[in-house]
């Protein structure tokens, strides 16, 4: 149980370790006794898996290493290679075939792109084993062996005797071992099996898969042997009711002696972490201790002070609860928890009564430096911290469970959890087919449930991610109505999913997928949400896995990799990239793809704040995921910092607790029309907002006010779509082409958005000194050898490239997971200062303006260009290929001068304001002296960009596997 964990952190010893490998020799203190077993373990590796038949419990291992901590801690394993049996799926089998892929695969220079490489890798059963000593005075004492967080079978052994076996990845294995320790010496012999055996949870769940945190084999967290008197706690569970301001202590009493003890408990609770202090009366009760477990049921009244937990004031009571049997022995238990109540109202959750809307992010599991998760509360509160910087109130953690630790830490920090069993249960497994699976999730997720339901940041429930089985919505329906019997302090939903997956009625809410996305295919505009998404359901929705927007890598980050784990998988792509003649360009595609990846983020997660009804989100995910092929969908890198394209506090504009939104019909504008915006707020900060009045204002890029106004006043409750007024405002004011940015103050919050305004009428150029073409014809070869200037309009005649599809959104998860699914690209550099841009107002990066210009046009692919040359507009590809790309490139070509562009600068100008003003200023460019290209490229080179001849395809996956496998054969 939790309150052991929490006594063998606290209790005080005195002991003296003697050589190892010796006695631990133990001086009893007041209060319950312990000894605490980390440090210096017998150990040997078990390959052939012969330890229990060649008896080794009975043995002393030879090896040593150090508990608590994995064999990759203690460098223990194998050594990697292309042979090396992964837990994890692979869709992208290219790696082990593709010739330029060859030098990766060898022994002295492993490289793969699939995840994070560790120093070693170990699939089976391990020994660990050490001598310990018992002291005189735990005779006739419960005595129980903890052991944190094992992963993940493990068998324990004192001296020559099995005494049963553990199997849980979610909460401590626990064991009884009164009968076995009597004073003096014994042996504790630990075999841990990592291997998936009958129980296959499936092995991308995140709870062992190598895309995460990886299937290592050890024990972490707290290892001790705990002695007790005779009749102690076995479990507490407290039930808080808001109402009645009053807490159930379900309470199981152990009694080892062979008759009933008539016994006393006292209840008392104090809270210790928030302004106020309360100290709430003890409550005292005679029980009969019947010989074995017995329950026993306390109503305690908390009083009338009672201060409630939530995301905003997350108060905090310590439930001391104590035993006394007849002879006078005492069971103390101190338990921390909070007065809360997470209910559901109509399609909303409630805290305490109050709407609360989550802003979530997705925990895989990704610990780099160790590869397991921490058991401190310290790193715990370092992350959440940093969620709330965030603007976040909430986590779910994918297909795991983390230690008592995060639970704790979030209880401190007011953050709302959903946990789920350790299961992805697809790829090889699946639900509700009779396999050993079904069983083991209902025993699992009960053992979450008495290990952590006192915690009240543990809102929320699922049986894990994405399951495959034909009767899974069946199993999954009667898995949920018993989780509502066994433990009403959370809500529970049957698994998180994507759009395709049956729904189970019994889900007292929804995770899944539908309302995500940027309807980008059209032009970008910010009046649409997803509404008709969910309109349907009448029990609170959650959107599911929102995101997955890719930047570049950050090849910076290869240094802080200084653990167990190296990204091996960015050292190839960074090779690459060098190798491509770009390697002194990876910053700016960083920053240039995460400007993009931002704007992403924040257009999506405001159409989900705009979408009335919504339950909340979880984004996948605020950090980055280095596994399924490295997903780098993160703001923040996978050691939760920033990677400097956008801050804390400019990301929790757009996603905190109040929020104005502006909803705009688009974000190109010629200056012969209005700008109009519908202005809204969401609000679910701690209490409504009285008498405000929404302020706006318009300015342009220098920062100089071009317009600016106040909204009627008024009072804002906790909700979304609240209408605050609307913006009509002529444009005619504005004669060059600008960038401007609409703000919208509400209290203290304020919300930006960058719009364009072109001039509907540009001034006449002569261009009778160019010569435009849509191809490379007699006309333009000729103009080249005399000198002359060529403007090439190349849309839809690109050959070499055409294979590479770009939209104005950058990658999806990644290329190799998906198997190349479009777009590949992710954004453009550019250089805003080049006189080819004078009169076309732009980032070093994509941005909404860049729409009608970017996206679904054709690219070039200039690898057989001189290693120096550099577009003015560059593509930036999909890091596993690292293609050099252009858009728009500029070139000398003989005696003549070339632009060449693949993007449509031609069709329908008057409906695409940017793509006009951008032919502008190329055109304006090119006709003044400034237009002095730097490269000199043979005209055979660019033409062969656009020749039909075969070329071999970029990348060939040598596997018909792909995710689409992991959806369920429903029939």
């Amino acid at each position: 149980m939790n309150n052991i964990s929490k006594i063998c952190a606290s209790v005080l010893l005195v002991f003296a370790f003697l050589s190892f490998p010796g006695k631990l020799h133990f001086a009893k203190t007041t209060g319950d006794d312990a000894i605490f077993l980390k440090g210096k373990w017998r150990f040997q590796i078990d390959r052939d898996d012969v330890g229990i038949k060649l008896n080794w419990y009975g043995k002393k291992l030879k090896d040593y290493v150090t508990l608590p901590g994995s064999m990759r801690d203690n460098n223990k394993g194998d050594e990697l290679s292309v042979d090396t049996k992964w837990t994890g799926s692979i869709y992208d089998s290219s790696w082990y075939f593709r010739p330029e892929m060859a030098k990766y695969r060898k022994k002295d220079n492993l490289k793969f792109p699939f995840w994070l490489t560790p120093n070693k890798h170990y699939i089976g059963a391990a020994w660990y084993q050490r001598d310990v000593y018992i002291p005189a005075d735990w005779k006739g004492r419960k005595i129980e062996l903890f052991l944190e967080r094992p992963h993940w079978e493990t068998t324990v052994w004192i001296d020559s005797i099995k005494v049963g076996m553990r199997n849980s990845l979610s909460t401590p294995h626990r064991y009884d071992l009164s009968k076995l320790l009597t004073p003096g010496n014994h042996i504790i012999s630990i075999r841990v099996d990592n291997r998936i055996k009958e129980i296959n949870v499936g092995p991308d769940s995140h709870s062992i898969t190598d895309q995460t945190q990886g299937n290592w084999n050890g024990i972490i967290g707290d290892i001790c042997l705990k002695s007790g008197p005779p009749v102690s706690f076995d479990v507490i569970k407290l039930y808080p009711n808001i109402e009645e301001k009053s807490v159930k202590a379900v309470i199981i009493i152990d009694n080892i002696l062979d008759k009933s003890e008539v016994a006393r408990i006292t209840l008392r609770a104090k809270s210790f972490n928030s302004p106020v202090e309360h100290t709430v009366e003890p409550l005292s009760q005679e029980i009969i201790a019947e010989k074995g477990k017995s329950q026993i049921e306390i109503i305690y009244p908390m009083g009338k002070n009672v201060q409630f937990w939530d995301e905003f004031n997350p108060a905090l009571y310590k439930m001391t609860a104590v035993v006394t049997d007849e002879s006078g022995n005492t069971d103390e238990s101190v338990i921390q928890f909070g007065m809360r109540s997470f209910s559901i109202d109509g399609t909303r959750f409630s805290v305490n009564n109050r709407p609360v809307f989550l802003r979530g992010t997705v925990e895989n599991c990704v610990f780099p430096k160790t590869g397991y998760p921490p058991t401190d509360e310290e790193s715990w509160e370092r992350i959440f911290k940093i969620c709330k910087d965030f603007g976040l109130n909430h986590m779910r953690f994918h297909s795991w469970c983390p230690p008592e630790a995060a639970f704790s830490a979030a209880d401190k920090l007011g953050f709302y959890l959903q946990i789920e069993g350790p299961s992805w249960a697809n790829h090889g497994t699946s639900l509700g087919d009779g396999k050993p699976i079904d069983q083991y999730i209902y025993d699992e997720t009960d053992r979450i449930l008495d290990a952590y339901g006192n915690h009240p940041s543990f809102c929320m429930m699922a049986y894990g991610n994405e399951p495959a089985g034909r009767n899974q919505a069946e199993y999954l329906g009667k898995l949920v109505n018993h989780w509502k019997e066994k433990d009403n302090r959370r809500v529970y939903t049957s698994a998180s999913i994507g759009k395709s997956w049956p729904l189970v009625p019994e889900s007292q809410f929804i995770v899944r997928s539908e309302p995500r996305g940027l309807l980008w295919k059209n032009r970008p505009e910010s009046k649409f949400d997803y509404s008709n998404k969910i309109e349907q359901y009448t029990v609170p929705y959650v959107v599911h896995e929102m995101g997955q927007h890719c930047a570049y890598p950050d090849f910076k980050e290869i240094d802080k990799y200084t653990g167990v784990y190296k990204a091996k998988n960015f050292e190839l792509f960074r090779e690459v990239l060098t190798k491509n003649h770009m390697g002194e360009q990876a910053e700016d595609f960083l920053m240039a793809s995460g400007k993009l990846q931002a704007l992403c983020y924040k257009f999506e997660i405001e159409a989900a704040l705009r979408t009335r009804n919504l339950a909340g989100i979880q984004l996948l995910a605020l950090n980055d995921y280095p596994g399924q092929g490295t997903a780098l969908v993160g703001v923040l890198n996978a050691f939760w910092e920033e990677k400097g394209y956008i801050t804390a506090h400019e990301f929790k504009r757009f996603f905190g607790q109040t929020v104005p939104l502006a909803r705009l019909p688009k974000f190109v504008f010629m200056n012969n029309e209005n700008f109009e915006a519908e202005l809204e707020v969401f609000n679910f900060g701690a209490h409504p907002l009285k008498n405000i009045a929404a302020h706006w204002k318009i300015t342009e890029s220098a920062g100089n006010i071009v317009a600016q106004g106040s909204l009627s006043e008024r009072d804002i409750p906790l909700d979304n779509c609240i209408k605050l007024g609307s913006i009509d405002l002529p444009l005619s004011q504005i004669t060059k082409a600008q960038k401007m940015t609409l703000s919208v103050s509400v209290a203290n919050y304020t919300n930006c958005w960058d719009f364009w305004v072109y001039p509907a009428e540009l001034p006449a150029l002569d261009m009778h000194e160019i010569y435009f073409c849509n191809e490379l014809d007699e006309k333009a070869y000729s103009a080249l050898k005399n000198g002359g200037k060529v403007f090439l309009h190349a849309a839809g005649k690109v050959e070499h490239g055409k294979d590479v599809i770009q939209y104005l959104n950058p990658v999806f998860w990644n290329t190799s997971w998906f198997k190349m699914r479009p777009p590949h690209t992710l954004g453009i550099l550019c250089n805003p200062e080049h006189p080819a841009f004078s009169d076309f107002p732009t980032e070093f990066h994509s941005n909404l303006q860049w729409w009608e210009i970017l996206n679904r046009q054709q690219v070039m692919n200039l690898e057989l260009f001189p290693p120096e040359f550099k577009p003015l507009i560059q593509p930036i590809d999909t890091w596993f290929l690292n293609r050099r790309l252009a858009l728009l490139f500029e070139a000398r070509v003989g005696e003549g001068k070339i632009m060449v562009c693949s993007a449509d600068l031609q069709s329908n100008l008057d409906e695409r304001p940017a793509a006009k003003q951008l032919l502008y200023s190329l055109t304006k460019y090119m006709l003044s002296n400034e237009f002095n290209p730097k490269y000199k490229i043979d005209y055979a080179t660019i033409a062969e960009l656009f020749e039909k001849k075969e070329r071999p395809p970029a990348i060939d996956f040598h596997t018909k596997q792909s995710t689409d496998d992991l959806r369920p054969k429903i029939k």
